[in-house]
């Protein structure tokens, strides 16, 4: 069983950014497996956001947050991240950690076995 816990969710200003992280209580599915963020605003269905790799040498990331988003992990910490910058109104949502097994990264929420709890990130105009 992989326990997931985000945290860095906050209240920020348009153009401000945040660092997200997540921390897997489970190493060795951490390691080998893909991860990835999703997103979910209210009223609409979660999103994937961001994914990367086991290894970290490969990332995905959505439309809306190219450029402005960066995944990362420490394996040797068990955590990944998601920095997020220029932030805008629309990046408002609970922010999910998820795990998945060991391939290429995705945003297909079907791909993920393991779910966090969420972290609100809201961006005020």
């Amino acid at each position: 069983q992989v326990q997931l816990v985000e945290s860095g969710g906050d209240l920020v200003q348009a153009g401000g950014s945040l660092r997200l992280s997540c921390a897997a209580s489970s190493g060795r599915i951490f390691s080998i497996g893909v991860m990835a963020w999703f997103r979910q605003a209210p009223g609409k269905e979660r999103e994937g956001v961001s994914s990367i790799s086991s290894r970290g040498d490969m990332t995905y990331y959505a439309d809306s947050v190219k450029g402005r988003f960066t995944i990362s992990r420490d394996n040797a910490k068990n955590l990944v991240y998601l920095q997020m910058s220029n932030l805008k109104p629309e990046d408002t949502a609970v922010y999910y950690c998820a795990a998945g097994s060991d391939g290429v990264p995705s945003l297909r929420l079907a791909r993920y076995d393991y779910w966090g709890q969420g972290t609100q990130v809201t961006v005020s105009s």
